[in-house]
């Protein structure tokens, strides 16, 4: 369960249709599919000219990207290349705190608090969130966080866990639990206890169960490593806190609703493309038997909390 609601990103207002001169002009056709059909869809590489379907390109784009924007041809598109399985750089990369080895065991205490709280699944009243279960094999969890530091240093991606505010954008001040129109649901204290757990994990360098892989058609997407129980937290949603009214013409596909407020001008985003974390490339997560891959198994929701 991630922490935060999400958004679809608001389509841009302008494009960047073909001119065509004639319908023999090769221009007008994709390279790929051959096809000139879906004009508003085609992009023009702005080194060559030659023309690429959003749909047709591998990943896929979402959106006619802003800016300058070149073909994989003129661009030299290749996978990306993998961060080092280096214990010493991912515990450099992800600033995590070298008073504890990833390669110590947990603490009985540790393991004694993960139990209880796991065991707490449903009561009548309510659904209780659980703590993830980080993989115990050392070797497997470099591997699963040098698999983010890949998809993030590919995206050019700061890496946080935290929200980020910052000057120019909207302020700290801005996202106040009061502004959320209709109210905004509340973490239990036993739910604080369980996210600190998380967060107090995951600065250890005991993360949950994740890999994130590179899908041709899709980009950078997460998979789960092993079964994951419902209910079970796996991350926050972090990034750059903004004003919605400051990104309605972004062209982003990872934007987040961070406050839905009754004043629209008061709605605030979360923006994960220059800070974030693994969140940012969750488009569902499947566990790997046949009944996982045909339910919905993620749900993002928002929740408000004292500190």
């Amino acid at each position: 369960m991630l922490l935060r609601r999400r958004t679809e990103a608001p389509k841009p207002n302008t494009h960047r249709p073909i001119t065509y001169e004639s319908p023999d002009d090769d221009d007008s056709r994709c390279e790929k599919c051959g096809s000139g059909d879906f004009p508003d869809e085609l992009l023009l590489c702005d080194k060559c000219d030659k023309g690429f379907h959003l749909f047709c390109l591998r990943p896929i784009l979402v959106s006619v990207p802003k800016g300058s924007w070149f073909c994989p041809s003129c661009s030299h598109h290749k996978r990306p290349k993998p961060f080092p399985l280096v214990q010493t750089k991912i515990i450099d990369f992800f600033r995590i705190q070298r008073s504890t080895d990833l390669t110590q065991k947990l603490t009985q205490d540790n393991l004694r608090k993960r139990k209880r709280a796991s065991g707490l699944v449903m009561s009548k009243k309510r659904r209780k969130l659980l703590p993830f279960n980080p993989t115990e094999d050392p070797e497997r969890r470099l591997q699963q966080m040098a698999s983010l530091a890949t998809a993030l240093r590919a995206s050019g991606t700061e890496f946080t866990d935290e929200l980020t505010y910052v000057t120019g954008m909207a302020p700290r001040s801005a996202n106040s639990a009061v502004l959320e129109k209709g109210g905004m649901q509340v973490l239990s204290k036993e739910d604080i206890e369980t996210l600190n757990l998380c967060k107090h994990m995951m600065n250890r360098g005991e993360w949950p169960p994740l890999m994130v892989e590179y899908d041709p058609k899709e980009g950078f997407t997460v998979q789960a490593d092993r079964f994951i129980k419902d209910l079970t937290i796996i991350t926050e949603y972090v990034g750059d806190v903004d004003y919605l009214n400051n990104r309605e013409n972004d062209d982003g596909d990872s934007t987040m609703t961070l406050l839905h407020a009754s004043n629209p001008a008061q709605s605030l985003v979360v923006c994960p493309y220059k800070h974030g974390n693994i969140a940012r490339f969750v488009n569902g997560i499947n566990n790997h038997t046949a009944d996982g891959k045909k339910k919905q198994n993620l749900k993002l929701q928002l929740f408000g909390w004292n500190q």
